[in-house]
């Protein structure tokens, strides 16, 4: 069962069988009527075509001269009462269980499809398959006085690719502003702005088709006196609801009455002007309907093309979707449109290749399910009730509970967990999902005042923040390999060595000196490039608790530490400027320049691609040895393979015994076999291991490709910053800048001091 869902209804399919397209004959009376060209078969389900060779072809003619094409009937001077026996009747009476239902009228020009499908006025047996469908479904609705029923109606013509409603001149039916539109949603396709309109009786649905018939578009040629000029359905909606209130589920359903325009020859129907360019657009149309049918038919065809004309679109739903669908074709019986008659078959017969899935179209109302659900709720409460009192349980309530019982019960779990309270009572399930929110909220509460008082006792550092951690080691709160001062490996506060400007009495000059080397740090730091923290994380904790206990100073440091190393600029009168050695007159070669900057300031960089390097060699000998260990297993299943081979030919030469359909065999055998087991399950680990060292390899090798490139990258703008830059200008690109290093190419740079250097040569020649 599929299930699908709107805003107020829920919809059900009962998924069906698939089944083939029926499709039908039906041949137009005619005096001149081709006897040895057309004959029939004995079941009346297929006809077959004769052509005669044209001898002016000459003898050696290939060409095709008979055909046959099996249908599910042929109707040859057949009454209007007969084709809706055979066509339709069945369509129309499993619509109203709730299956979708297609009716198609296919042919030449003149061939009797609106014949077929309408009928004549005149003549009341001359009905078409439209009023005698009407009919059927009013007279199947007084048959079912269990449901009630309604049938709504609409007509939809569909003319050189535009869309009109054929009931827009009713006075109900206002001016349409909007063109309309075809329009797909999980329910299926559905015309925007078409006017359905709702039939009580069968008068009425009779009225609205007359006045549709009445606006229908149609012309005159030498084939066809009244002949259509566009694609009509007539759309028969039905829903069906239980006259029982309990039964919230109905059915709906929808029969498509389709006629199409006749396919014409030009040269036989001598259209002109308005009338040639209607026969354009209809050829044009029956030529993507077919398109989209042989699609259908070619089970490999993922694609199917409906969007092409208005026509395809708006039958989507009846093409090989969940309908019951039947096509009529109408062909000449005369010798002169045979070639006409061969392609209306070639259709008819490419339809009976398309398959669909006829389902039941069910549907919830939603109004009806809630009072349904309610009038079940609250016989529920009674039965509970009568259940309690049978019990001798006092009088439970079973409503959702309210602010103050909800209280009550987070005072029940607060005493309980602090041990005042021994047991809480349980009354009813409602109660017992309420203890255990509670007891979330309780517990959430405590996560929440344990993180306030840690944040108020310690402060938190980012262990990719080398800054900080810097700063921290040299204050002495933090030993070199990570581990705070007095910490053994979290096991309680302990005695440690710290540093002696760590000491107690010295607590003015240990805050003088930790300053001095937190802004020394910063310095240090903010001169050199920031390091990524994805490209050095190696730690797999993200955060180190620190003391605050030297009197709150440590946050107020670190605080302003991570802001200098990120952001904060230098002061343009710091030590380590005033200190900073004369620029050399000619740059150094790159080699000693690199060599200076891996010591000084890209250390870090240096030594972090190092600490990476050194663990990929590590892991490219693990793996030399692991692949080492692979071969020799390796070679040593070779030959134990062939120990056992030589051994088994040889059992088999001097004969082999068997006790109780067992093979026996010797010791030395056996002993083999247990040993090639045991190295391919070396050979399994080993090589699993090997696999492993490679992914480590190929991770490595990716951190030491970034650390090398970011390396470089720091050492070019160093290198060019620090010799190639004027001085003057080396100030504008100084920490705290609006200039970040490296941002600006150093061709601009030089540029714009040799321009600058100019400008001012001009001015001061003005001058003089």
């Amino acid at each position: 069962m599929m299930r699908r869902k709107n805003d107020n209804k829920r919809y059900f399919t009962r998924m069906g069988t698939r089944k083939k397209v029926h499709a039908f004959v039906r041949v137009k009376p005619t005096d001149d009527f081709a006897h040895e060209m057309i004959k029939y078969g004995d079941d009346n389900k297929s006809i077959d075509i004769h052509i005669k060779k044209d001898l002016q072809k000459g003898f050696v003619n290939n060409k095709q001269t008979d055909w046959s094409f099996k249908l599910d009937g042929v109707l040859h001077n057949a009454s209007q009462d007969l084709v809706y026996e055979t066509v339709a009747k069945d369509v129309v009476a499993q619509a109203l269980d709730g299956y979708n239902g297609t009716i198609m009228c296919y042919g030449q020009t003149g061939a009797g499809k609106t014949y077929t499908m309408t009928g004549t006025t005149e003549n009341y047996k001359h009905r078409g398959i439209l009023p005698r469908a009407l009919q059927q479904v009013f007279r199947m609705i007084e048959e079912r006085p269990t449901h009630a029923i309604t049938v709504r109606v609409s007509y939809l013509e569909i003319y050189n690719e535009s869309l009109f409603d054929l009931l827009s001149t009713l006075p109900c039916v206002g001016p349409s502003v909007t063109p309309m539109t075809i329009v797909e949603n999980p329910q299926g396709v559905f015309i925007k702005g078409l006017s359905v309109h709702l039939t009580s009786q069968e008068e009425d649905a009779f009225s609205l088709l007359f006045e549709g018939e009445t606006n229908r578009i149609i012309a005159s040629h030498t084939m066809n006196k009244n002949s259509s000029r566009s694609h009509c359905i007539f759309t028969i909606y039905v829903e069906a609801h239980s006259r029982t209130l309990s039964d919230e589920k109905y059915i709906t359903s929808k029969i498509n009455l389709v006629d199409l325009a006749g396919s014409e020859r030009l040269k036989k129907s001598g259209s002109e002007g308005r009338v040639l360019k209607e026969a354009t657009y209809i050829n044009k149309s029956l030529s993507f309907l077919e398109q989209a049918i042989i699609a259908l038919g070619d089970q490999k065809r993922d694609h199917i093309p409906f969007r092409q004309c208005k026509l395809t679109h708006a039958l989507k739903d009846s093409l090989g979707g969940n309908c019951n669908m039947v096509l009529l074709t109408n062909i000449y019986g005369e010798a002169s449109q045979l070639e006409e008659t061969l392609s209306s078959l070639r259709f008819a017969s490419r339809m009976k290749l398309v398959t669909t899935e006829p389902a039941i179209n069910e549907k919830y109302d939603a109004e009806r399910m809630v009072k349904n659900l309610e009038k079940e709720l609250a016989l529920l409460k009674q039965e509970l009730a009568i259940h309690d009192s049978l019990a001798n349980r006092t009088l439970v309530n079973y409503d959702p509970m309210d602010e103050i019982q909800i209280a009550e019960i987070n005072s029940q779990v607060r005493r309980y967990l602090e041990g005042t309270l021994d047991e809480i009572d349980i009354i009813n399930l409602r109660q017992i999902q309420e203890v255990f929110n509670q007891f979330r909220v309780v517990l959430s509460q405590q996560e929440q005042e344990v993180e306030l008082t840690l944040r108020r006792k310690y402060t938190l550092i980012d262990k990719n923040d080398f800054a900080a951690i810097s700063a921290v080691q040299k204050a002495g709160l933090m030993d070199v390999d990570g581990h705070l001062v007095g910490e053994p490996d979290g096991q309680g506060f302990g005695l440690g060595v710290t540093p002696f400007s760590a000491k107690p009495g010295k607590k003015a000059k240990s805050k003088k000196m930790f300053k001095e080397q937190l802004s020394t740090s910063a310095r240090k730091e903010g001169a050199s490039s920031p390091v990524g923290g994805k490209d050095l994380d190696f730690s797999t904790s993200k955060t180190q608790l620190t003391p605050s206990s030297k009197e709150g100073d440590v946050k107020d440091m670190l605080m302003r530490d991570r802001e200098t190393s990120s952001t904060e600029p230098l002061p343009l009168d710091s030590p380590k400027e005033e200190l900073r050695p004369p620029r050399p007159s000619t740059p150094p070669p790159k080699p000693v320049a690199f060599e200076d900057f891996k010591n000084e300031r890209g250390s870090e960089i240096n030594r972090i691609f190092k600490e990476n390097k050194s663990i990929l060699n590590e892991r490219r000998k693990r793996a030399s040895e692991t692949t080492q260990r692979i071969n020799a297993i390796k070679r040593e299943m070779d030959m134990t393979k062939e120990a056992l081979n030589f051994q088994k030919s040889l059992r088999e030469k001097q004969g082999e015994y068997e006790n109780k359909g067992l093979m026996i065999i010797d010791e030395e055998e056996f002993l083999l076999i247990l040993k090639l087991k045991d190295l391919k399950k070396q050979y399994r680990t080993e090589y699993q291991d090997l696999r492993d060292l490679k992914a480590e390899i190929q991770y490595c090798q990716h951190l030491v490709d970034q650390c090398r490139h970011r390396l470089l990258m720091e050492f070019d703008i160093w290198y060019n910053e620090s010799f190639f830059i004027p001085e003057d200008i080396q100030v504008s690109l100084k920490p705290g800048s609006s200039i970040r290093p490296g941002m600006v190419p150093i061709s601009r740079i030089v540029s714009l001091h040799n321009y600058l250097k100019t400008m001012m040569g001009f001015q001061q020649a003005h001058r003089k």
